[in-house]
């Protein structure tokens, strides 16, 4: 079988509409947006094309989206600025143990300039603490950032819960949502939940890479993150990166579109895999929510007696791609802060892969990857039974 490629949660595959949009804008509408000549009303024209895209899948206002350079670069805005911009009223943030790094790493460096983090615990299934976010909100609270959903495990974040708290216990409080491995896959209004920042990107929803936006409450005013020539309103300068502007604004539109018929496909492949493994692999673990209440892309499972990077390389071996977790963080030795903080026994955070789908992975691409499972697992759990 031709490769398998199982980690859509660290990138995709680009459309191949996506890319002829953006061919298009590379070799007729190359003008700069901010020039006042013909190409570049063009470029303009074509940025707010993917502006109003991106907002009508968040029934927001085109003015409420400012484009960026990717998930990172939305989620340090969106905590930086909120924090900046709402220091003065207090210094307590909140965030969870199981955020991606580019939220966690910005609230140590926020701790490091003065301000209080708590970071609230979860579930055996990943899913925020209600009892201890309820607990954490004071006067204090100017910030709470939660993601949509997990990226690691596909555990929901319970928004409209979590809504209902803040406007009873913290009103005063800002409040952002990575929505980086949700947005366009599942449905998310910011205003019907009261969301003041969300996050996205454009290379997880087939788009391109190094191209993602950030929604932001209009009349909400945070300072910018990146200074100089003023662009996106003043909020985000630098030229403005055309080509993929209209890649994510394409890829967002088609997605949405598509949005119920690619959950469902997702949906049946992720109970395939999920069923199957449980039932022909001795010992093999689900993480995370049990049932179909899950994100329908994202599948942890573990494999106790195995550790995860070396199934991982066994399973490339044959065509097949798959994660251990975050892509932004596999370089590292640690095992995974997700798997860690759901309280997971030892075996099973080490022997944990990640299987993340999209809508173009088949049910026989399935059906191999568990073949070959059951092939590989026990033949690697000998041979590191004989290494102990």
């Amino acid at each position: 079988m031709p490769e398998v490629y199982l980690d859509n949660s660290a990138t995709t595959r680009v459309r191949p509409e996506v890319v002829q949009a953006m061919v298009v804008v590379m070799r007729e509408n190359y003008g700069n947006p901010s020039s006042s000549y013909r190409r570049g009303q063009a470029a303009e024209q074509a940025v707010k094309k993917a502006r109003c895209q991106v907002a009508h899948v968040f029934r927001a206002e085109p003015k409420e989206i400012y484009f960026t350079s990717g998930g990172t670069e939305s989620n340090n805005w969106a905590l930086l600025g909120a924090a900046r911009a709402r220091s003065r009223r207090g210094k307590h943030l909140v965030t969870t143990q199981v955020e991606h790094p580019s939220v966690l790493e910005v609230f140590r460096s926020l701790e490091e300039q003065g301000f209080t983090v708590t970071y609230l615990p979860v579930d055996e299934y990943g899913i925020i603490d209600k009892e201890a976010l309820a607990a954490s909100l004071t006067p204090e609270t100017i910030l709470v950032s939660t993601m949509y959903v997990n990226n690691e495990v596909g555990s929901i974040m319970p928004l409209a819960d979590i809504a209902r708290l803040l406007k009873h216990k913290a009103p005063q409080a800002l409040w952002h949502v990575d929505a980086v491995q949700g947005f366009a896959k599942l449905p998310l209004f910011p205003h019907d939940l009261g969301i003041d920042l969300v996050s996205l990107s454009g290379h997880k929803i087939q788009g391109p890479k190094g191209i993602g936006a950030l929604f932001i409450r209009q009349g909400l005013q945070i300072p910018p993150l990146i200074l100089g020539g003023g662009q996106e309103k003043g909020l985000r300068s630098g030229t403005e990166n055309v080509p993929g502007i209209v890649g994510l604004g394409l890829a967002a539109a088609l997605l949405w579109e598509e949005r119920e018929q690619a959950a469902a496909h997702m949906a049946t492949m992720k109970r395939r895999l999920r069923e199957r493994v449980l039932a022909e692999i001795p010992d093999a673990h689900a993480n995370g929510p049990q049932d179909d209440t899950g994100a329908p892309h994202i599948l942890s499972l573990s494999f106790p007696g195995v550790k995860g990077e070396v199934l991982l390389h066994a399973l490339e071996d044959k065509g097949i791609l798959v994660s251990t977790g975050s892509a932004c963080s596999s370089h590292r030795a640690a095992n995974s802060h997700v798997l860690t903080a759901m309280k997971l026994p030892p075996a099973l955070v080490e022997g944990a892969l990640r299987f993340s789908l999209s809508p173009d992975n088949t049910l026989e691409e399935i059906d191999y990857t568990v073949d070959c499972l059951q092939e590989i697992v026990p033949e690697l759990r000998r041979i590191m039974a004989l290494n102990r």
